[in-house]
């Protein structure tokens, strides 16, 4: 393990990508709620929504009124997903801190998501990072099903490669690789960071992973192996993309803070306010959410001897 690594920093993106699948609308008060709370507990950096067609994700229309009534502090960031130049308009005019574009490293994803191509998305990206840059707002590239595609399975790492070439030659501040489907698994996570790493170097990567076959945290431990400090996850572990089939949870931001902490890595978050967090949008949803940590509580939990039954019998 890499013993250099003594901090991470952590986006949290529940209210955006956690959100963005769920049935049941979620009142804007709620969001802002849950937002604020994940301020006084530690972020500085959080991924609040998206400014995608209403029609496209209606959980996700009220982007406009969520970013104007959240406490805003100058050492947080708020981010969000913007799909193109109309988005884009509305995230500048909205004053976030940051834009974060995005297209899927596979085409028929990208078709599906975007109904666009990938070339087609990367000259829209022209316009928005233009109308950014004469914002002074700092615009950061997601790569969706980088890892893996359920319409096209493997994605080469080549294809990654040149997208992210891209994104550095457009002015964007660094890309998020996106495990949209949860089919990242250590040997592809190490090989697509060397690549990148080979390639373009001095370019910030963030990784996105889903927990969709069980081993979020364990492409966690190969990021980290290989120097990456930047992740992106949810409380309570929920979300997934709506355009791609049998999309589950991301990893859970609880169970990360967990991790990284019992190795001694600071995350700057407190864990019983982030579990506070989870176990609030837990009773919003009204139903169990996957997270562990949340149910358990740290390792070093107590309980009361007296509560515990004892055993009988010989």
């Amino acid at each position: 393990m890499n013993k250099n690594i003594k901090n991470v920093i952590i986006t949290e993106v529940g209210t955006r990508d956690g959100f963005q699948s769920e049935k049941k609308t979620i009142d804007t008060q709620d969001k802002i709620l849950l937002i604020d709370d994940l301020v006084d507990a530690g972020f500085k950096r959080i991924e609040f929504s998206s400014f995608v067609s209403p029609k496209a994700i209606p959980q996700l229309a009220d982007a406009d009124q969520v970013i104007k009534q959240v406490k805003r502090k100058s050492d947080v960031t708020m981010t969000a997903l913007v799909p193109n130049l109309r988005g884009a308009i509305r995230a500048v005019e909205s004053k976030i801190d940051e834009i974060v574009v995005f297209l899927s490293a596979s085409e028929s994803h990208n078709k599906k998501n975007l109904n666009r191509t990938i070339n087609e998305s990367l000259i829209g990206f022209e316009e928005v990072i233009k109308l950014a840059q004469d914002s002074n707002i700092p615009v950061h590239g997601d790569i969706s099903t980088a890892f893996g595609c359920p319409f096209e399975g493997e994605i080469s790492v080549k294809k990654i490669v040149e997208i992210t070439k891209e994104y550095k030659k457009l002015g964007f501040k660094g890309v998020t690789l996106g495990d949209t489907t949860g089919m990242a698994t250590p040997p592809v996570v190490t090989k697509t960071i060397r690549e990148i790493k080979e390639n373009i170097p001095d370019f910030e990567i963030t990784l996105h992973f889903h927990n969709t076959r069980g081993v979020g945290l364990a492409n966690v431990l190969v990021g980290l192996n290989e120097g990456i400090t930047h992740y992106e996850s949810c409380f309570g572990g929920i979300g997934g993309c709506p355009f791609a089939p049998d999309a589950t949870g991301n990893i859970c931001t609880e169970d990360l803070v967990y991790l990284l902490h019992e190795m001694n890595i600071q995350t700057g978050v407190d864990l019983n306010k982030l579990i506070q967090v989870a176990q609030k949008a837990e009773t919003i949803l009204g139903y169990t959410l996957p997270g562990q940590v949340m149910h358990a509580g740290p390792r070093l939990k107590k309980y009361s001897v007296d509560n515990v039954p004892t055993a009988t019998g010989g």
